[in-house]
C-alpha cells in the first residue's frame, strides 16, 4: 500500500502538471492572431481616400488605416492579377512560381501559406476571386468565383460542387463570409480567412443603387490624360491601353451593341464577344433589369446625341467620366462591405486579436498617361495599396514609406501568427516595420518583372529596380530599350533621365544593384529566354 501511494501520488502530480501546461498551451493558442486577409482586384491606391480623397471617400477601408499602418510604396512583383496572387500565396517572384502571366499555370507543387497555417492549427477559409484553379489547397473551406467571376448572380466553387448566387458579387462575398464568421468557424481555434473581391476588376457592373448613384458625377481629371509619351521609349507609345482608341463601347462605357451597330462610332475599338450581354443580358433577372435599364437609357441616349458632334479631346473626356462613374461605383461597394466584415468584428469582441489587411492585387491606371489597365512598372500599377491594422501590437495612424512588396505578405502573417516560415520564401516579414522597429529593417530596392507579351494590351515584357528615388527599367525581347525616372523630381514619370549626363552616376550604380537583385532572386537572362520559348511554343499551338 506504501508503494501504491507512492507512487500514485507523483503519477496524480504529473498528470495534474501535463493538464495545467497543456491549458497554458491552450491560452497561448488562443492568443495567436485570427487574421483577415483583404484584397480586391485593380483597386488603384490612387481611388481609397486614405491615399486621396480627390476621387472618392473610402471611411471604411480608411478604418483599417487610422487604426493601424499605411504603406506608400508598396508595390507587386508583376503588376497583372494571376502572377500577384501566386506571389502572394508562395512568397516567391513568378520565375520560381512559374506562373509567369495569365495564361500559364500555376505550378501546383508549391507550398502556399494557406497550407502553413492549417498545419499550424489554424482554421482557413477563402472565399470570393482566386482566379486561378478552383481547388485552393490549405483551406478548410471556400467558395470560390470560376476565373474571373461575375458581378451579377455569380457562379461560385464550392467543395460540395458549383452553385448561383442571386444578388451583386460583392454583397454576396461579404454575406459568405459574415457567415462563416458567425456560424461555421470553430470559435476554439485561431482563423486565417482569405475575403478576397472581384470588384473593381473590368467590366465595371456596379449595383444597381452604386449604377444610380454615381451615374451623372463628374471626377477630376489627371493632369496626364493627354500624355503624348514624348520623352518615354516604345513601349509607352505602342501599349494598347488608351481610353479612347482601345476602351470597349459596349463592354465598358454600357453602350448597347444595336446601338453601336446602328452609329459605328470613331474610332472603331475591336469588342470582346458578347462583351455586353455575357455580363449584363445573359445574367440579370428582369426585377434586376428593372433597376439597371433606367440608367442604361440615359447613357445610350447620351451617346447616342452627343458622341457624334465630339472632336477627340472630348470624346476621350466621355469616356474618362463613364470609366470613372462605373469604377468609383464598383469600389464605393467594396467599401461598404469592408465596414460590414470590421463592424462584425466590433460587435463580436474580435477586433483586438484580428490583424486585418487590405490590399489589392496590383494598383490600375484611372486616366493617367491617358490609360486604363495595369501592367506597367510606371507607380498607377506598380504600386498597390497596404493598410494594416492590429490593435495593441501596431500604433494607430502610421504612414510608412519604405520599399515593401506583396511578395512579403506570407511572411509578415506567419510571423504574426508564431509560425516559422519555409526557407525558400523570397520575401522579408513586414513585422519590424509594424511594431516601429524601423532600423531592423534593410531592404532600400524591390525587383519587378513583367512577361505577358505579345498579349492583349501590348505590353512589352521589362523589368527594373526601384527605390524611394529612383526607378531604372530594362524594355527587352523585341526592344532593347533602358528608361530612368526621378520618383521623387518627377513623380508623374513623365521625363525619362536615363541619358541624362547629370544622372550617369545613378544609373551606373542602379545596373550593379539590379544585377545583385537578380541573382539574389534568382532571376537572369537565361530564364528571360526560357519563358520567351516556352510562350511562342505555346502560341504556336
Amino acid at each position: 500500500m506504501k508503494k501504491l501511494h507512492f507512487t500514485t501520488v507523483p503519477l496524480l502530480a504529473l498528470l495534474l502538471t501535463v493538464s495545467c501546461q497543456h491549458k497554458e498551451v491552450e491560452k497561448k493558442v488562443a492568443k495567436k492572431p485570427n487574421i483577415i486577409f483583404i484584397m480586391s482586384d485593380d483597386h488603384a491606391y490612387q481611388a481609397i481616400s486614405a491615399y486621396s480623397s480627390r476621387l472618392i471617400e473610402t471611411p471604411n477601408i480608411d478604418r483599417i488605416a487610422k487604426g493601424g499602418i499605411k504603406f506608400t510604396n508598396a508595390s507587386v512583383t508583376n503588376s497583372i492579377c494571376a502572377p500577384s496572387r501566386a506571389t502572394i500565396l508562395t512568397g516567391k517572384h513568378n520565375h520560381i512560381n512559374g506562373k509567369t502571366d495569365n495564361r500559364r499555370p500555376f505550378d501546383t507543387t508549391q507550398v502556399t501559406f494557406p497550407q502553413i497555417f492549417q498545419k499550424a492549427g489554424y482554421e482557413t477559409a477563402m472565399f470570393g476571386k482566386l482566379h486561378f484553379g478552383n481547388n485552393p489547397k490549405g483551406v478548410d473551406d471556400f467558395m470560390i468565383l470560376p476565373g474571373q467571376g461575375n458581378y451579377i448572380n455569380p457562379d461560385f466553387n464550392t467543395p460540395h460542387g458549383d452553385t448561383t448566387i442571386t444578388g451583386y458579387v460583392t454583397d454576396i462575398i461579404t454575406d459568405i463570409t459574415i457567415n462563416w464568421l458567425d456560424k461555421k468557424r470553430n470559435p476554439e481555434k485561431p482563423f486565417m480567412l482569405m475575403y478576397l473581391h472581384k470588384a473593381p476588376h473590368r467590366p465595371w457592373w456596379p449595383s444597381p443603387e452604386k449604377f444610380q448613384e454615381f451615374y451623372g458625377k463628374t471626377f477630376p481629371e489627371p493632369a496626364t490624360l493627354f500624355d503624348d509619351y514624348s520623352n518615354r521609349g516604345t513601349a509607352a507609345k505602342t501599349a494598347e491601353m488608351n481610353l479612347l482608341r482601345h476602351m470597349m463601347y459596349n463592354h465598358d462605357s454600357k453602350i448597347r451593341p444595336d446601338l453601336t451597330e446602328k452609329m459605328q462610332p470613331e474610332p472603331v475599338v475591336p469588342e470582346f464577344e458578347g462583351a455586353f450581354d455575357n455580363p449584363y443580358t445573359n445574367r440579370a433577372t428582369d426585377a434586376q433589369k428593372a433597376l439597371y435599364e433606367p440608367i442604361l437609357d440615359k447613357i445610350n441616349k447620351d451617346f447616342e446625341t452627343n458622341w457624334p458632334q465630339m472632336n477627340d479631346e472630348e470624346k476621350m473626356r466621355w469616356k474618362y467620366q463613364r470609366y470613372m462613374q462605373d469604377y468609383l461605383a464598383c469600389i464605393s461597394s467594396v467599401d461598404d462591405n469592408v465596414g460590414r466584415v470590421l463592424d462584425y468584428l466590433d460587435v463580436n469582441g474580435l477586433s483586438d486579436n484580428t490583424m486585418v489587411i487590405y490590399t489589392s492585387d496590383q494598383g490600375f491606371y484611372l486616366g493617367e498617361h491617358g490609360w486604363f489597365d495595369k501592367r506597367f512598372i510606371y507607380d498607377e500599377s506598380f504600386k498597390t495599396p497596404l493598410l494594416i491594422r492590429w490593435p495593441n501590437k501596431i500604433k494607430p495612424g502610421i504612414t510608412n514609406e519604405e520599399m515593401v512588396q506583396n511578395l512579403d505578405f506570407a511572411q509578415t502573417m506567419l510571423e504574426a501568427a508564431q509560425i516559422e516560415a519555409p526557407n525558400d520564401m523570397q520575401g522579408e516579414s513586414l513585422m519590424p516595420l509594424l511594431t516601429s522597429n524601423d532600423t531592423n529593417w534593410t531592404r532600400d530596392a524591390v525587383y519587378y518583372h513583367y512577361y505577358e507579351y505579345p498579349a492583349v494590351h501590348q505590353v512589352k515584357r521589362h523589368y527594373g529596380i526601384v527605390t524611394i528615388d529612383h526607378k531604372l527599367v530594362h524594355f527587352y525581347y523585341d526592344v532593347d530599350e533602358w528608361e530612368l525616372y526621378d520618383r521623387k523630381k518627377d513623380p508623374n514619370e513623365i521625363n525619362n533621365v536615363y541619358n541624362d549626363p547629370a544622372y550617369a552616376n545613378v544609373v551606373a550604380e542602379l545596373k550593379l544593384k539590379l544585377e545583385d537583385l537578380r541573382k539574389h532572386y534568382g532571376d537572369s537572362d537565361e530564364l528571360n529566354q526560357k519563358y520567351i520559348d516556352l510562350d511562342l511554343e505555346r502560341n504556336m499551338k
